[in-house]
């Protein structure tokens, strides 16, 4: 088949080199979200999937506004069979839609129809899930609505990252994927309607999503700081300044009160509503990741110091 790649970030990366690898099916462009401002300069640069097909000699499209109707035009001119997607970044309209004759289908990163949306795998961890996985479908006008060729899964274990768990998915993922064309060349897969029962959603995740509250369990803490690394990535604030943390580990300790600090000798515990958690790496301001035991002694902590704001009976505490 004649295919158009859509993709943006690295997560999008297998998918693309299975589809290039492929002998039955042939990548004709690469459709992507255009050049990003990045670092102190703004400096604007590439999308991974546009340097990708870039050094694949595969034509690299950028439309501002995929939707609007020269696009839809000029898209058209590829003559695609099928359009493939991976975290393209972009709502796609009926119009742009019919183009391929064989429809756009989708790689989403959950157990359709759980979790639709733009963060399915920060979620599946952050509420405490077992099982995520990936799914191909075709698109429609509804969010991540579509009828479903196929899943495939993959245990969460205690201690995965929305990254290192995203990687695994994005690799099996792309075998799905794969699969899923051949099928639908040689007319031997079907798309089933997702279920009624079941559906919970996944908008993205911001800035603000990713701060502690500490008068969370212990394992709810746990569970919110592995979904947001390594983006956005989890913070509380010390003396009005924000501080990076990265994966800590409850520990069967209490004594401490929601987000005071104390100082060990090997490492440094956090006060959760329930047990304590052990800091893991620490970034202060300004500063580089360092583990929590050297960031505690350049901070100088003093007795009873605490993450965050405390609760007043007011604000419901």
């Amino acid at each position: 088949m004649r295919l158009v790649f859509a993709g943006t970030p690295a997560v999008a990366l297998p998918s693309l080199i299975a589809l290039l690898g492929a002998q039955r099916h042939t990548v004709v462009a690469a459709l992507t979200r255009p050049d990003a401002p990045t670092g102190r300069g703004r400096r604007l640069v590439p999308s991974p999937v546009a340097e990708l097909a870039a050094k694949h000699g595969i034509p690299v499209l950028r439309p501002p506004k995929p939707n609007a109707p020269e696009f839809v035009e000029s898209l058209a001119a590829y003559r695609p069979d099928c359009c493939a997607v991976v975290a393209y970044g972009s709502l796609l309209r009926p119009k742009l839609l019919a183009v391929p004759r064989l429809g756009w289908i989708n790689l989403h990163f959950s157990i359709l129809p759980a979790w639709r949306g733009a963060a399915p795998v920060q979620a599946a961890i952050r509420h405490g899930d077992e099982v995520a996985g990936a799914s191909t479908f075709r698109i429609e006008e509804g969010l991540d609505t579509g009828p479903v060729y196929g899943v495939v899964t993959e245990s969460i274990g205690p201690r995965d990252t929305a990254g290192s768990l995203l990687e695994r998915l994005s690799r099996a993922g792309a075998e799905l994927l794969l699969a899923t064309m051949d099928g639908i060349e040689d007319g031997t897969l079907r798309a089933v309607p997702q279920p009624g029962e079941g559906v919970s959603h996944a908008p993205k995740v911001t800035v603000a999503d990713a701060e502690v509250d500490w008068w969370s369990s212990a394992s709810a803490v746990d569970r919110l700081v592995r979904s947001v690394t390594p983006e956005p990535g989890a913070w509380s604030t010390l003396r009005a300044e924000r501080v990076g943390l990265g994966p800590l580990f409850p520990v069967p300790r209490g004594g401490l009160a929601p987000g005071e600090l104390r100082v060990e000798k090997r490492r440094v515990l956090v006060g959760t509503g329930t047990t304590a958690v052990e800091l893991g790496e620490v970034r202060a301001a300004g500063k580089r990741a360092m583990p929590a035991s050297d960031w505690a002694r350049g901070a100088r902590l003093e007795p009873g110091a605490r993450f965050g704001v405390e609760r007043t009976a007011a604000a419901g505490g």
